[in-house]
């Protein structure tokens, strides 16, 4: 079992979701990124998910665009955050987000390797999509990397069903048709992308792109089994000051946020499809409909 997997089977256990908090290595420097992952662990992130620099990151939108750029002036490459993970071996599982082009150059085999000797637990690729990862799952599987993989609510039943044969760890839920970024609003049919999802795999299934707040994250985890918020903290480490200080503090009321969702998946209270249990979410849509 991956570190992965044996963190959803605890939580799970404990009726608890997961906090997958996001930043990009590199951002403002190396060495305040292992800081910033310290911090987010200490803070109460069950995951963490660590962006690899990039020229065109197409899925990400300004504010993660912005962190990119800085780590790539600062000349961080793939092989330095690989360093940096072997060096620093997080307590949490890593799951590295990075798009193909670096791996193709630095070699996918290679990569996967490399990857697991230096402690990355799983990969998310945004411009790869499931069918076309046949090269990537060959080389994940026997090194023990988690193939992770995004799926949208513009993704047919088709793609999912791909989708998910594919994946292992946990599918990656994108809440909006967009890029990355802070919004002031979630779409309102992320259940029902969870739900179509959950048809297909009995994978968790974490949302993320445009969670921004604690009240945000709650009301995804009442119907997700993990929250992940990457630009609300990208833009904390942008602004000058401590910036280490107001992730820990930000985290931590996530987590609080999170928590605060209760027994989910205990067996109380309305059920809805696939016998998942109805959150206030999902209920509160249904108030006064005939």
């Amino acid at each position: 079992m991956s570190r992965i997997a044996a963190t959803f089977e605890r939580l799970r256990g404990e009726h608890r979701q997961a906090l997958v908090p996001f930043v990009v290595a590199g951002d403002p420097d190396l060495a305040v990124t292992e800081q910033a992952v310290a911090t987010l662990i200490r803070a109460g992130a069950d995951m963490v998910e660590l962006g690899v620099p990039f020229s065109d990151p197409v899925a990400d939108g300004p504010i993660n665009q912005r962190a990119y750029q800085r780590a790539l002036a600062g000349g961080v490459t793939l092989r330095s955050v690989l360093d940096l993970l072997g060096r620093a071996r997080p307590a949490v599982p890593v799951v590295l987000l990075s798009y193909y082009n670096p791996i193709i150059q630095f070699g996918v085999e290679r990569f996967c390797v490399d990857a697991a000797l230096a402690g990355v637990d799983g990969v998310v690729i945004p411009d790869l999509p499931a069918d076309e990862a046949d090269e990537l799952v060959a080389s994940a599987r026997p090194a023990g990397l988690d193939t992770i993989f995004l799926l949208a609510p513009t993704s047919t039943d088709a793609r999912i069903r791909v989708t998910a044969g594919r994946s292992s760890g946990f599918i990656y839920g994108v809440s909006v048709t967009g890029v990355t970024g802070v919004r002031d609003r979630l779409p309102e049919d992320i259940p029902e992308l969870i739900g179509r999802i959950k048809k297909w795999t009995r994978l968790p299934v974490c949302v993320g792109f445009g969670v921004s707040t604690p009240e945000q994250a709650r009301r995804v985890a009442e119907v997700a089994d993990g929250v992940i918020v990457g630009s609300a903290l990208v833009s904390m480490l942008e602004q000058p000051g401590d910036q280490v200080v107001r992730l820990d503090q930000f985290v931590r009321e996530l987590r609080e946020a999170i928590d605060a969702v209760g027994a989910r998946g205990s067996g109380e209270g309305p059920r809805g499809p696939n016998h998942t249990p109805l959150s206030r979410w999902e209920r509160g849509r249904g108030e006064g409909s005939s």
